[in-house]
């Protein structure tokens, strides 16, 4: 008897745990126009927003919130602009919302940071846009921006959080050496650190980051998302972040196979698979996944492909090799909790220039902006890194940690 109530009741907390895990996630957004929107009738908002800033529906943030009578009088765009059209590295002009008629300010080209004059309409700044979990992803920076140009013209600031797609407990990857701080990281952070904007925003108030760091903050969390969560486990729809970003799988490799960016070999785009397909014309496909497999890096494996990167005027109009066959490498993800991105991605690229070392390239300025410490160039370069030279940055991680912890919301 009495282990039979000890089972029902086993039984009732799993299902209880269960069916709470299974709550969709409540962004901040939907928590914004439920409890904050009604203080803001008399304030006029400037939305730093693109094609993700949609609520579960598919409805827009501005959409929704002038449908509710609020006064918006200016956008913002980051990379990629509103309506997420705009290209890798494409300059975003000033222009008008063809759907709302709205002034759109451009924060991606020569000015990244919202001037006096931008701002001299606005009472409140409003972010909500949906990140990737990588350092060098650009819209942290821009939140970081326009974070500091609310603090210079005393606006106050509303980030609206979202998940991070590829939860929020890992973290891999060296801290951002502050003396390469570019558009590519601003904070030390590192490339996969396991933060939502919203904390993020919290730490580089919290830290004095920022110059000036006295923003007048307010992070809108989110409701049921927990930190072991992936994207697939939130409820939510997935929308590209940006053109190549076109799924969950994409994400979780970004933050290795990025690195290709600073190479000559095709990451990718101009595929169905950008960013999981690596390689080019003149690689044996089948001897670079030999040797990779070979290292045994967890939680991944490696397959031949032959791949033809496309102009596309949506998603890449000049990918490497344009409309030439490409032999690589397929990274398949076998376990994501076990799989480490960053590690896989200097492994590759270690691999190669051992294969083919006087014709691989490696761009070192920005590899550097991008992987955040010099030192990881020079092991490449004179043959000396292995899967265990990662650990060097053990210590910076631990040390994140102990700064991140206090500013973590879930």
């Amino acid at each position: 008897m009495k282990y039979s109530i000890f089972l029902l009741i086993l039984l009732t907390i799993i299902l209880i745990s269960n069916l709470s895990y299974c709550q969709r996630v409540r962004i901040g957004a939907e928590v914004f126009i439920e409890k904050y929107v009604d203080s803001l009738y008399d304030s006029r908002l400037g939305i730093i927003c693109n094609h993700t800033s949609v609520l579960p529906n598919g409805t827009h943030i501005v959409d929704t919130l002038l449908k509710k009578g609020l006064k918006i009088t200016a956008l913002f765009a980051p990379e990629h602009g509103i309506r997420g059209k705009s290209l890798r590295g494409t300059p975003v002009n000033d222009t008008i919302d063809e759907k709302t008629g709205l002034k759109v300010f451009s924060l991606y080209g020569e000015i990244k940071k919202p001037t006096t004059d931008m701002l001299s309409n606005v009472d409140v700044l409003v972010f909500d846009m949906q990140d990737v979990g990588a350092r060098f992803y650009t819209y942290a920076s821009t939140m970081a921006y326009c974070m500091i140009a609310a603090a210079e013209n005393e606006k106050k600031f509303y980030v609206l959080d979202r998940p991070n797609p590829l939860n929020g407990v890992q973290i891999e990857g060296p801290v951002l050496d502050m003396t390469l701080i570019s558009f590519f990281g601003l904070m030390p952070i590192p490339v996969r650190h396991g933060m939502t904007l919203g904390e993020m925003a919290r730490m580089a108030v919290g830290e004095g980051y920022l110059n000036p760091s006295n923003v007048d903050l307010v992070v809108v969390p989110m409701q049921n998302w927990k930190r072991e969560m992936w994207y697939d486990e939130t409820g939510l729809p997935w929308v590209s972040p940006s053109p190549n970003m076109i799924s969950l799988s994409t994400a979780i490799v970004y933050p290795g196979t990025c690195l290709f960016e600073a190479t000559n070999i095709s990451e990718g785009r101009g595929t169905q698979k950008p960013f999981e397909y690596i390689g080019a014309p003149k690689i044996d496909g089948k001897l670079f996944s030999q040797r990779l497999n070979k290292l045994g890096l967890p939680g991944v494996s490696f397959s031949t492909v032959k791949f033809t990167p496309l102009p596309d005027s949506l998603r890449e109009k000049k990918p490497k090799f344009k409309n030439r066959r490409c032999e690589g490498v397929y990274v398949n993800v076998t376990d994501r909790n076990k799989f480490k991105p960053v590690l896989t991605g200097i492994m590759m690229i270690n691999t190669l220039m051992k294969l083919y070392p006087k014709k691989f390239q490696l761009r070192k300025g920005l590899f550097n902006h991008l992987v955040g410490d010099e030192r990881v160039a020079e092991l490449l370069e004179n043959g000396k890194f292995d899967k265990n030279s990662i650990n060097i940055f053990n210590g910076q991680i631990r040390q994140f940690e102990n700064i991140r912890s206090n500013y973590l919301l879930y």
